[in-house]
């Protein structure tokens, strides 16, 4: 049996420790709510890009013999900017593929025409400016800089990104995917990356909320009527059996 003392210790610590878990806890509910309610391809945005894009077909392209390069080739892609062939080589350099000239970057317009070749058609640009860096909470963090971003006339604040440097159309963000992004935040406790389930507060809180759960068993055993009418009962039987 638990001693008065004991109980009450217990008692109080379930109950602070809830006080302190508790935001945390209806954090990790309300995202975790919203994680199975939402459909994941409408939070990447699909439904504001074409279903199908339609890329150009190329012939009579120059060998990369023709080309000035700095050094050999590690790696080479086909790319098409504005309805012309480019080789982005060794992830740094962009060449035309029919001139062989070097393209230090994209302009505005050739963003433009990118980013329209992916996203719907009916979509209107609002503005379209180059952003060079990005802080760490930032929607488009991780991602290749500098960029285009295309915003649009819509409710849902959309945003198309289109790296200056290949013109590599990265990636479609709106209001659904900024919900999205602070839940999984919250619910990962990885308040820098979003993408680290290792973190100390994460693994502190989730052992914190273990014990809690457990102090809330231990105090239903020790005050539950049921279980000490119970206990009573076969500690009378003991006595009973002790003096046979």
């Amino acid at each position: 049996m638990v001693n008065r003392h004991t109980a009450k210790w217990i008692r109080k610590s379930h109950r602070y420790l809830g006080v302190f878990l508790g935001i945390q806890f209806v954090m990790w509910t309300v995202s975790g709510l919203y994680f199975s309610w939402t459909d994941i391809d409408e939070i990447h945005g699909d439904h504001f890009k074409k279903t199908e894009v339609s890329m150009a077909k190329f012939s009579n392209l120059l060998g990369t013999d023709s080309l000035m390069l700095q050094e050999p080739i590690s790696s080479l892609q086909l790319l098409e900017i504005a309805t012309q062939p480019y080789y982005w080589i060794n992830d740094t350099e962009l060449f035309n593929a029919k001139t062989g000239k070097r393209k230090p970057g994209i302009s505005k317009e050739e963003a433009l025409g990118v980013a329209a070749r992916y996203m719907l058609p009916e979509l209107k640009v609002e503005h379209i400016k180059q952003i060079d860096s990005v802080g760490d909470h930032h929607e488009y963090r991780g991602r290749p800089l500098p960029a285009y971003e295309i915003s649009y006339t819509t409710n849902e604040n959309v945003k198309a990104y289109v790296a200056i440097a290949n013109g590599a159309f990265q990636t479609v963000r709106h209001r659904n995917w900024r919900w999205f992004d602070f839940l999984w935040m919250t619910h990962t406790m990885d308040y820098n990356t979003r993408d680290d389930f290792n973190t100390t507060i994460l693994r502190a809180f989730s052992l914190l909320g273990l014990i809690t759960v457990l102090s809330g068993f231990v105090l239903w055993y020790i005050s539950s009527p049921s279980m000490i009418k119970m206990k009573k009962r076969f500690g009378k039987k003991n006595i009973k059996n002790s003096n046979r």
